[in-house]
């Protein structure tokens, strides 16, 4: 697991990533970090937030972060892979398993996210597992001082 957690410190530290997550993530991201992301998802019920593994090695995160209030049959999906993993098929499957589960498992019945208008690759992800584009939010994400559309996709079970 330690491996994991440098895994995942590496990953957050590589910018061609990190232009890609939200500024919630610190960089840069250090193993104590990591340490800490670990301790909240081993604290999670139900647990929405998982490992990517491919061919035996951590690859990224993925999670299902669920809506509270007239919003609790809502989840929103975030992701990332590790730039070596990158046009492997990785994400297509992570999206399309927990996108099932969320569907079948947590009673969900919406599932949405919001991705930076530069980040096409996710945008196809997402086109391949059957999210539709619901709508562009015109000048509404500031990422390293820069204004950005953000686009909106949502799959309904």
């Amino acid at each position: 697991m330690d491996t994991d957690l440098e895994k995942l410190s590496e990953y957050a530290n590589n910018d061609k990533v990190s232009v890609n997550l939200r500024d919630a993530f610190p960089k840069p991201y250090t193993l104590s970090d990591a340490e800490n992301f670990k301790k909240m998802i081993d604290s999670q019920n139900p647990k929405t937030f998982f490992a990517i593994e491919y061919q035996g090695n951590y690859v990224g995160n993925i999670s299902l972060s669920i809506g509270e209030d007239v919003y609790k049959k809502s989840a929103e999906i975030g992701y990332f892979i590790g730039e070596q993993y990158w046009n492997k098929g990785i994400a297509t499957k992570a999206v399309t398993l927990i996108t099932d589960w969320g569907f079948n498992n947590l009673g969900i019945v919406r599932i949405h996210t919001g991705i930076f208008e530069f980040n096409k690759s996710s945008q196809r992800v997402l086109e391949k597992c059957g999210y539709t584009k619901e709508a562009i939010f015109k000048k509404s994400i500031c990422k390293n001082n820069e204004i950005y559309d953000e686009i909106r996709y949502a799959k309904i079970k």
